[in-house]
């Protein structure tokens, strides 16, 4: 989430519950893209997408029995208030993941926000030279404004919100209520 001491509007799009269900229909999504793959695991983009993975990892094992493993991969570009950070999407190698044959793995990218697609292209691109066969996305938030040639093949909400304005996805446990808000700054 953004700092609180950014000036401007807060308004809740999504709270708790919408998203919970929001989850679920992610999951069920999910299922049919790795149940039949010979070694599917789920890959969260640090930090949100790493609890997002988590809660569908959850739920793919309650609601379809699928027990599915899951790692986490940082990546940073922006600020959580839209600035940037870098001027390339920095990647670190997380060694755990860094040590798995992905040469018949089929993942699933899973982050917050698709904004410009920047980090899930800089993911693809690594998880390519890593030598995975197939890659999917999901995202529990998709801006439709990527300018990069980038798609998500699960999302969870689809925002179109004005440029200016900042999708904040409140995930436990970086943040308290799990929700999604827009902040409006003030100019």
């Amino acid at each position: 989430m953004a700092d609180e001491k950014v000036p401007g509007e807060r308004f809740c799009l999504y709270d708790t519950a919408a998203l919970e269900a929001v989850l679920d229909r992610m999951a069920r999504e999910a299922f049919p893209l790795l149940a039949g793959a010979e070694d599917p695991l789920l890959l969260g983009i640090l930090r949100r997408g790493a609890p997002l993975a988590e809660m569908l990892q959850a739920r793919l094992k309650a609601n379809h029995g699928f027990d599915v493993p899951r790692h986490a991969m940082k990546l940073k570009r922006y600020g959580d208030d839209l600035t940037l950070l870098h001027a390339d999407t920095q990647l670190t190698e997380n060694a755990e993941f860094t040590a798995r044959d992905l040469s018949r793995a089929t993942v699933l990218m899973v982050d917050d926000v698709l904004y410009q697609g920047h980090s899930l292209a800089r993911l693809q691109a690594y998880l390519v030279g890593r030598g995975a066969p197939v890659i999917r996305a999901a995202v529990l938030a998709d801006r439709c404004c990527a300018v990069l040639p980038m798609k998500a093949d699960i999302v969870g909400v689809h925002l179109q919100v004005a440029p200016t304005d900042v999708v904040e996805c409140n995930v436990p446990p970086y943040e308290e209520t799990f929700r999604i808000e827009v902040l409006r700054p003030r100019r």
